[in-house]
């Protein structure tokens, strides 16, 4: 038996960070400002090596020479199992950057500011608790929803009042001429947190597949119309008078990257947890199919959940979009929305007893449950972990790092309730 590293603070660190970093689809709970500015004091991971202050000649060489490897040109082929522990280091780098989102978010409903970002750009990085990681942040991102909660909820629940437009990211980008040198390249962070507002969580259960619009589509006589999650699909296209979309925004800011850093080597990383996890890869998408002069887009996704079916899995396949999927085996939610069908899943031993189950199902069942528009695909190259504890801990993004740290092969289980390697 081994210890975490984190040893007795683990347990204090769980319990202090469920409110904001389990991203369920559920409305998250009141929690007051002045915790969270004290838990982003508090808290870092010091195991990634995020700055390049921290960092040894060996890996600033092994990163800038292998970072296309690292951000799937190869689709992570022999870097996961086991996995390269210069890729560890980069994927608990990325997912320290979701930590930022959720630190920044103000969770308070009774605050004037709820559903806002706590800092200024100037200074959100180093407020939430991220210090000489070499990036600057150049744009906040919000989300807008289509459904409202109901007007007599608001008047018997006044604690599930919900903006229509929330805070849920941020673009960044690495303007350090030493962290650009050990990343081999300019290196442009889209983060997402997860789900937080009311109005979010009934966006969530929004869960039948709609067609992507026109302009999110590549033209392929082979495929059939790629759909996605038709309230993921809301959060990131709807716009109002007084709010422009998520979309509107990311491509603006995107296409103004693009032209002033033309002559530079660039990657475009995108990251989220639960909700954000599936607005990363929408994003990647979005941004494959409307940039021809796009560099290497890569999606570092964390507990995320389904998010379209086999064509729009095709589509960024197709477009070279890379995708990592950071996922607890024992977390509900990367097994929602909807379900898949036999030629989606790529466990031989899952395959089989589908065939079998395919065998007994007439084809216009088949059909049928396809005609349902709730036929999902998986996406992406999977890094499965696995930890037990209740649907909260495997869900919480703090677990996933930890799991991540901590991996070694998938001998063992973390147990999150006496903190102890089960081998």
């Amino acid at each position: 038996m081994m210890r975490l590293s984190s040893g007795n603070n683990f347990k204090t660190n769980c319990n202090i960070f469920t409110k904001q970093h389990i991203g369920l689809v559920l409305p998250i709970s009141k929690c007051s400002t002045l915790n969270k500015r004290l838990v982003a004091r508090s808290f870092k991971i010091t195991n990634s090596g995020l700055g390049h202050c921290s960092v040894g000649h060996r890996a600033v060489a092994e990163l800038r020479h292998r970072w296309m490897e690292f951000q799937g040109i190869k689709n992570w082929e022999g870097l996961l199992d086991p996995l390269d522990d210069d890729l560890r280091k980069e994927i608990l780098r990325y997912g320290e950057f979701v930590e930022a989102a959720y630190h920044c978010f103000d969770f308070d409903m009774s605050s004037p500011t709820y559903a806002t970002c706590l800092y200024p750009k100037s200074s959100m990085l180093t407020d939430s608790g991220l210090d000489k990681t070499g990036y600057k942040v150049i744009k906040n991102l919000y989300a807008t929803c289509v459904v409202q909660m109901p007007r007599w909820t608001k008047r018997t629940f006044p604690n599930l009042a919900s903006p229509q437009s929330s805070w849920i990211g941020y673009v960044a980008i690495c303007d350090d001429e030493k962290e650009i040198a050990r990343l081999g390249r300019r290196d442009v962070v889209i983060a997402y947190r997860g789900t937080a507002t009311s109005s979010e969580w009934l966006e969530n259960f929004r869960a039948t597949l709609t067609c992507l619009p026109d302009d999110m589509t590549m033209s392929d006589e082979n495929y059939d119309q790629p759909m996605v999650q038709s309230g993921l699909l809301n959060l990131y296209t709807t716009n109002t008078q007084c709010d422009q979309s998520l979309q509107d925004t990311i491509r603006k800011e995107i296409g103004k990257i693009l032209d002033k850093y033309s002559d530079e080597l660039l990657s475009i990383t995108i990251t989220g947890h639960s909700l954000g996890a599936a607005l990363a890869t929408l994003t990647a998408c979005d941004i494959t199919t409307q940039f021809s002069n796009a560099p290497i887009v890569s999606v570092v996704s964390f507990g995320g959940p389904r998010v379209g079916n086999k064509s729009f899995r095709c589509q960024l396949e197709k477009s070279g979009t890379n995708v990592l999927r950071i996922i607890n085996s024992n977390d509900p939610i990367t097994k929602v929305p909807g379900f898949v069908i036999e030629d989606d899943i790529d466990d031989v031993a899952e395959k089989a007893t589908a065939r079998v189950a395919s065998t007994r199902k007439p084809s216009w069942l088949q059909k049928c449950m396809e005609d349902t528009q709730w036929v999902y695909a998986e996406v992406g190259k999977e890094l499965r972990l696995s930890s037990k504890g209740d649907i909260a801990t495997c869900h919480d993004l703090k677990t996933y790092l930890d799991l991540v740290n901590n991996y070694e092969n998938d001998r063992y289980i973390i147990n999150m309730k006496n903190n102890n390697f089960l081998y």
